[in-house]
């Protein structure tokens, strides 16, 4: 019998009886939550006179009656994975995914006071997991939400926090024009653990998706360790600055868009909203990303070595994560540094073929390839990003998106460019701390 999910078996493994509960069929094995309470993961080529124990079958849970308001907004839900619609169910073990709106707002029952929840199952993975062709499904989601007869006032896409960032900057180039409130919330911890953050972020999205009305794509997250206000951020500026904290998004070279307490937004950055306002268009379109396009990221680091960058030989651009305001290890200053002019060299060849842009691991700051001499050769190679502030996961992300969409040549031209919000002004206090 093909295995099934939730089915309670009865069946035979290497002559020894196995009674219990399918937890996962994938990759060729079978996860069982045995009648004695251990988990065992077997071949299921391996397993067999497997048959269903209709007599252990576990009853399926009531799905919750929740009423919700049509008058309200209406705001999609695009579900991509994460903790934030997951928890723990304790009978088996596994993680769940709650996707539907009865299940959702049957966690988070606020919601419903809110808006008008639809939801839709994007996919089920790890952020980790996420490649190009995910950026597309999700930019292509929301065109279609916004395409319908009653279109959404806003999405809320819930994603895992590890690369949340990279596909809010992805989103944020991908969705040309968009003209209503795209939020990713994640959560740093399971919805079922009492120090979740799940909930408040949810309806932080919500209630800024409904009160500030505003276009372009952002993130909602913890603003501190406390519960006391979310974040939001522009998605161009937005990174994950700490493994564990629920506070662990920040705004990097950009003030925060809006704050969400106590059931209010109060918007910080208003001129950033009108000029997301002023570019949104009646009939937004997706400028998508080359799916099977090589990009790389290297860090320039202490003992590099030029044949690290061998491999970006066969790659259609790179970014290189230097140090302070954009450097590399290139000068040639005694008997110890000799690999480094190798190093430019290969810079230089991949230059010539290439599009290689420049972002600092500073995080914080602007890249300024006019102070020092070898910068400047840097610069006079053709080495991008100098005046840039994007961090290296936004500049990865808008090398990616140009050369999906444009030429190397108009690539090149438009990279320096800010294109989205996803460069910031030029402050006279920076002019003044690095002349040249």
């Amino acid at each position: 019998m093909p295995l099934i999910e939730g089915t309670h078996i009865t069946a035979s493994y290497q002559g020894k009886p196995v009674a219990g509960l399918v937890i996962q069929v994938q990759d060729g094995n079978v996860t069982i939550k045995l009648d004695t309470g251990y988990n065992i993961i077997v071949p299921e080529s391996e397993l067999s006179d497997a048959r269903p124990d209709a007599s252990k079958q576990p009853a399926s849970a009531p799905k919750p009656h929740i009423k919700q308001d049509s008058a309200l907004p209406k705001v999609t839900i695009l579900h991509t994975g994460g903790t934030i619609a997951s928890k723990v169910d304790y009978t088996t073990g596994a993680v769940t995914n709650r996707f539907t709106p009865e299940d959702l707002i049957a966690m988070f029952p606020e919601m419903a006071a809110i808006a008008n929840i639809s939801s839709q199952l994007l996919r089920n993975m790890a952020s980790d997991d996420m490649r190009f062709a995910h950026y597309n499904i999700m930019a292509r989601a929301v065109l279609e939400e916004i395409s319908k007869a009653d279109p959404a006032k806003g999405i809320i896409i819930t994603h895992g926090t590890d690369t949340l960032h990279y596909t809010a900057a992805a989103l944020s180039f991908a969705l040309e024009g968009v003209n209503i409130p795209v939020v990713l919330v994640g959560a740093q911890r399971s919805s079922d653990r009492g120090s979740s953050d799940a909930a408040s972020n949810l309806m932080a999205a919500a209630r800024f998706i409904t009160q500030a009305k505003a276009p372009g794509v952002f993130v909602a997250m913890h603003e501190k360790s406390d519960d006391d206000s979310i974040a939001i951020i522009s998605g161009l500026h937005a990174r994950k600055n700490h493994s564990s904290r629920r506070d662990a998004f920040v705004s990097v070279n950009a003030p925060l868009v809006a704050r969400v307490k106590d059931g209010h937004v109060e918007i910080i950055d208003a001129a950033r909203i009108e000029r997301l306002r002023a570019a949104a268009q009646d009939k937004p379109r997706v400028l998508a990303f080359k799916e099977d396009l090589k990009v790389g990221l290297w860090k320039a680091h202490t003992q590099a070595y030029s044949d690290e960058l061998l491999v970006y030989d066969h790659y259609d651009g790179l970014v290189i994560e230097g140090t302070g305001l954009g450097h590399i290890p290139m000068n040639e200053t005694d008997e110890f540094t000799a690999e480094h002019e190798r190093i430019r060299q290969r810079v230089e060849q991949l230059a010539k073929r290439i599009p290689v842009a420049i972002a600092t691991q500073t995080i914080f700051g602007r890249v300024n390839l006019n102070v020092y001499r070898p910068q400047r050769i840097l610069k006079g190679m053709g080495v991008l990003g100098d005046g840039c502030d994007m961090t290296a996961e936004v500049a990865f992300i808008k090398l990616a998106w140009l050369l999906s969409n444009f030429s190397k040549e108009e690539t090149r031209a438009q990279y320096g460019v800010d294109l989205r919000g996803e460069i910031s002004t030029r402050s006279p206090l920076e002019d003044s701390h690095n002349p040249g």
